[in-house]
């Protein structure tokens, strides 16, 4: 078996992209954006080279890449999510889909493995299945260990970074979804959905804020609905400890044609309005990081 190290031997499986200097607190992530399919994954699907892009967050990391030049990284995954979801647990496996048994540390119960999302998905988008039958294990087992732990370590290190130069810290996850989504109460279909783990990964200002700022561009948002923020923004998130996470969806109806996934006339506009939210979400005082004395984690 050939390595996964060799399917992203010419494109990296992930890239930092920084100016000459960290001029802000701020670290963005776009973990689902990866549009480099290897030849390798792509012979083991059995959809083509279209439909195995349906989980894909298309483009996301071009529009938030105007935060690299107002001095605030931007990690951005090469790696595609239907070959590895970094949004997810290390080891959220589903068991059906391997020829041997995982290990018993793998997470085999929660709702995204029963939705077929789990860190190797099986299903893309609108739940058409990956694979034609079982993977090895060591398959997973390889681009946990080759992609997956590399992507965490150089996140954890980037808002690690940031946190000991400025003494606070705020991570962006950056995403897309369907156009079609409503959130549930309301039947409202935003233009965005800002993701705070229900309070617990962000200060509520940090939070209000970003609504805020969305809402007066124009753009209708939600919070925590249907989207509260998934593994990175869980795990990354302590604000008690001055590490701030948000996670940032964004209606791809406003910027591309699902079908052909083409961008639309929609795309620069939205790059500007981001490029500016990013700069006015940058100019945050401190107050907005602060956590009230009995807040929990």
């Amino acid at each position: 078996m050939t390595s996964a190290a060799e399917d992203f031997s010419v494109v990296p499986a992930f890239e930092v992209r920084s100016a000459a200097e960290q001029r802000v607190p701020f670290v963005f992530s776009s973990p689902h954006s990866g549009r480099h399919y290897p030849q390798r994954f792509l012979a083991m699907s059995r959809l083509d080279e279209h439909n195995v892009r349906r989980s894909e967050d298309c483009y996301v990391d071009e529009l938030f890449g105007g935060c690299v030049m107002l001095g605030a990284p931007l990690l951005a995954a090469n790696f595609p999510r239907a070959y590895l979801d970094a949004n997810r647990e290390p080891w959220e496996l589903d068991p059906r889909m391997f020829s041997e048994p995982v290990p018993p540390y793998c997470n085999i119960r929660s709702a995204r493995v029963a939705g077929g999302l789990g860190t190797v998905p099986k299903l893309v988008g609108d739940g058409f299945d990956i694979y034609s039958g079982r993977l090895p294990l060591a398959e997973a087992v390889m681009r946990i260990e080759t992609v997956y732990k590399p992507f965490h370590e150089t996140l954890k290190k980037l808002v690690m970074r940031t946190h000991a130069a400025f003494g606070f810290a705020v991570l962006v996850d950056c995403h897309s979804m369907p156009a079609g989504v409503r959130v549930s109460d309301t039947g409202l279909r935003p233009d965005f959905i800002v993701g705070d783990r229900f309070g617990t990964s962000a200060s509520s200002a940090l939070t209000v804020t970003a609504i805020d700022l969305l809402s007066a561009m124009g753009y209708s948002v939600a919070h925590n609905k249907p989207y509260a923020g998934g593994f990175i923004t869980e795990h990354y998130g302590r604000p008690t400890r001055k590490v701030h996470a948000l996670q940032i969806e964004i209606n791809r109806g406003l910027y591309m044609n699902e079908g052909t996934l083409q961008k639309t006339a929609g795309f620069d506009a939205l790059v500007e309005d981001l490029t500016q939210f990013c700069a006015d979400l940058m100019a945050l005082t401190d107050h907005h990081f602060r956590i009230p004395p009995l807040a929990a984690e």
